[in-house]
């Protein structure tokens, strides 16, 4: 449902009296009416496709109209056969961007069912004629993985962001029709072999170092996607794949309504006392949406949540240590009880990831997962244990510190510290040091000014310009912004959307990037040398509260500033290959380097005092609060470290040593492995694994380990913009030059490690990352 070139019959009529006139002086008309027909859109594929017929019979072939309105072409990735384009289903229509507002559950069966059928029958034409040169390969492979691709994340985001129980049936009904073509595809022999034969060929030394980078991506998929399996292994393991794809929608649908079922209603104000005013508003505005028509912030009733804003502002404000108590036990103990637990669901995934490794011939599912990485088990292992080691004695004094103050503070808490008084001591300990609160700096980060402050540091440091461009997309909820991002020349380089805020009744909860069009040479349109990239980013911060904009905490904007790294890698490429461009054939520990690396921008004075201006007087945030917010950088750096520890290193136990079929559970490994990364023990029912769903839905399975393992890489290049001195604006924006020639502009077309040295010119180091945690002396 993109840029169309007709509105209405007059204007079909028009255009056609008029062939004369643009025939004899076309390129005066192509410059006076492509703004115009690039911004018209049609509600009707169908009728339109059906004038651009007509249009183009009486259009000779050198006619610059045809440019305007071009046809359906079988072969353009975004581009449906002419059966499809005739059809009322936006997910078969020609779009430039996708029909996000138009897609419907009642459109997933048949447009997933009659997509894959025509691309079944492109596949095989495939591999009867394939031949192992790259135009009779690689780009009919690109078409029909980028095809597909596109349609299912469209259907798969909105899954996420407007999840309703109709369509969750609907992707339930054709997921195992989209799992059982991707092993087709990723099990083909002449595939397999026509790939093969191009690295054993006298021309692979010819081959540019991004088209390498595909060939052997794509060996390596297909090994370990059971190419090399036959008969009852490999049904066995298409299995495997089929059942894992179920379990793993299943867990995360159980987490989302897990979620959404902690309702907690609240009509006496002194059973919320401390809740900061932006708080109290959310609460009031979810108990309006729950049927509380009068609930206002001052009066209440309030309704307390899971969700992050809500859960956050309870752990960090509430001084009802009962609410905190239950809130807390609420949380810790998500999808694990009822017909939501996911208890069994781990059980099964585990057992199924085990034997998937065993039939591909590893000992464990963690090397499967490290086979695709820049890591193996030993080195993670070894990364994690010094992280540690670095971490606990700091994380040590951070409890005993906070012990003294809560005694110190007269509450009867101190002899009796429990797991969900943390979060609050802490806060009240990082003011109490600090003198900061960081409510009360709520309305000095508005997210508009935010956002300009953001594209202003990725103006100045990556020269590009970022533009509103809201109507040119459709989108799928009207809060959901849209965005251009230029070069220096003015031109388009990219999109991405922009959806911020918390809906818990139908939008998972965490931040997220993802893909919705890789940059493509193959796949270019309307006389466009390449196709551009698209992004989406995704975040769960407090909505607005009646007039006021979206005030956000400080680590709301860290999570912006991280997002946009993501996007930022997969919209600057400058690789024209749509396998290995922007995050796409990017090893996965590799690919949190520029989200991480942006956060560091978060501490920068310049960058901050452009952002933190307050959104009523327009007063910037004082200096003396600013130099405060970097004091408090490393406040509780060893616990905040320890935590991601636990975290990766629970990761690789269950999928290493874990016997998924003896006596010992997923609870006993973690309570074991929280032994040494957790100074106070957690609770003994604590189920957070029934809500990890990184690991158990996501794509960190064996992988957790990424975040630390690039962190090293991010704080190892942002130590490149120190040593050019952060107040040296000239030598700023050379480095952030070479920075997006680097990082950001090679994709997946060379290794991580060449990219991080054709940047950093030496290999990565961990001191940084110490040095910037404060824990450096304890690793020294």
């Amino acid at each position: 449902m993109g840029p169309r070139c007709q509105r209405s019959p007059i204007f079909f009529l028009f255009l056609v009296a008029m062939l004369p006139i643009i025939l004899s002086s076309s390129s005066s008309v192509s410059r006076l009416l492509a703004p115009a027909l690039a911004r018209t859109r049609n509600p009707n594929p169908s009728r339109a496709a059906n004038r651009l017929l007509l249009l183009h019979s009486v259009l000779p072939s050198s006619s610059p109209l045809r440019a305007f309105c071009p046809l359906p072409r079988p072969s353009a990735r975004a581009t449906c056969s002419a059966a499809m384009a005739d059809t009322d289903n936006p997910l078969l229509a020609d779009f430039d961007f996708p029909p996000f507002d138009a897609v419907q559950p009642a459109h997933v069966r048949p447009g997933i069912r009659t997509l894959l059928a025509r691309l079944e029958g492109e596949l095989e034409a495939l591999e009867k004629g394939v031949e192992p040169v790259w135009d009779k390969l690689v780009v009919p492979l690109e078409r029909i993985t980028d095809r597909l691709d596109v349609v299912w994340n469209v259907v798969d985001h909105l899954k996420a962001v407007k999840d309703s129980a109709d369509l969750r049936a609907a992707v339930e009904d054709v997921q195992p029709d989209k799992v059982k073509f991707y092993l087709r595809l990723g099990q083909s022999k002449p595939i397999y072999q026509a790939f093969n034969a191009i690295r054993n060929s006298s021309q692979w030394d010819s081959l540019s170092d991004a088209r390498k980078r595909v060939v052997q991506g794509q060996i390596k998929d297909a090994v370990l996607g059971g190419v090399a399996l036959e008969d009852e292994q490999r049904d066995k393991f298409n299995q495997i794949q089929q059942d894992l794809e179920k379990l793993t929608e299943k867990f995360s649908e159980n987490v989302l309504d897990a979620t959404k079922k902690f309702e907690k209603l609240i009509t006496d104000k002194k059973q919320i006392d401390g809740l900061p005013a932006s708080a109290l508003g959310l609460a009031a505005q979810t108990a309006v949406s729950k049927g509380h028509e009068n609930a206002t912030a001052d009066n209440g009733p309030w309704v307390i949540t899971l969700d992050a804003p809500s859960f956050s502002a309870v752990m960090q404000h509430a001084k009802n240590r009962a609410l905190r108590e239950e809130v807390y036990r609420a949380y810790l103990t998500r999808a694990s009880s009822g017909d939501l637990d996911n208890t069994d669901i781990i059980s099964q995934i585990l057992k199924l990831r085990l034997e998937k490794a065993k039939l591909l011939g590893y000992k464990n599912y963690a090397e499967v997962s490290l086979a695709r990485k820049m890591a193996t088990v030993d080195r993670v292992q070894e990364l994690l244990e010094k992280i540690r080691a670095a971490s606990w004695d700091h994380a040590v004094q951070d409890m005993e510190d906070l012990k003294a103050f809560v005694k110190d503070s007269g509450s009867a808490e101190a002899n009796d510290l429990a797991n969900w008084d943390l979060n609050f001591w802490s806060e009240r300990l990082r003011e109490s040091k600090y003198d900061i609160d960081e409510e009360s700096l709520r309305p000095y980060f508005a997210l508009p000014k935010v956002m300009d402050g953001l594209f202003s540091l990725a103006n100045k440091l990556f020269g590009i310009k970022v533009e509103p461009a809201d109507g040119l997309a459709p989108v799928w909820n009207s809060d959901v912004k849209f965005y251009c991002v230029k070069d220096s020349s003015n031109s388009p380089v990219a999109y991405f959307y922009f959806d911020p805020y918390s809906r818990p009744s139908e939008k998972r909860g965490g931040a997220w990037m993802n893909v919705v069009f890789s940059r493509s040479r193959v796949l270019a349109r309307n006389g466009s040398s390449v196709r551009l990239p698209v992004a989406h980013m995704v975040c769960n911060q407090m909505p607005p509260v009646g007039d006021k904009p979206s005030l956000m905490t400080f680590r709301e904007v860290e999570t912006v500033f991280h997002e946009f790294g993501h996007a930022l890698q997969h919209m600057l490429t400058t690789q024209d290959e749509a396998f290995v461009a922007g995050i796409s054939g990017i090893e996965w520990d590799a690919v949190e380097l520029p989200s991480q690396f942006m956060e560091n921008w978060c501490y920068h004075k310049e960058t901050l005092l452009s952002i933190a201006k307050h959104y009523e007087t327009g007063e910037v945030l004082p200096e003396e609060i600013y130099a405060k917010l970097v004091a408090a950088k490393n406040f509780r750096a060893g616990s905040f470290s320890l935590r991601q520890i636990r975290f990766a290193s629970v990761d690789m136990e269950l999928h290493t040593t874990y016997d998924p079929s003896g006596p010992v559970s997923v609870y006993d490994v973690d309570r074991k492995v929280a032994e040494r990364t957790q100074v106070l023990a957690p609770l003994p029912e604590d189920r957070f694994l029934c809500g990890f769903s990184h690991i158990f839905a996501g794509g960190y399975a064996a992988g957790y380990y990424s975040y630390k393992w690039a962190e090293v890489l991010s704080a190892d290049a942002f130590s490149a913009f120190e040593d050019a001195g952060l107040d040296n604006e000239k030598a700023i924006e050379e480095t952030g030059r070479r920075f997006r020639d680097t990082v950001l502009a090679l994709g997946g077309g060379k290794s991580p490690l060449e990219v991080f040295v054709s940047f950093r010119g030496r290999e990565p180091s961990p001191e940084p990352l110490l040095r910037h945690n404060g824990l450096l002396p304890v690793a020294a």
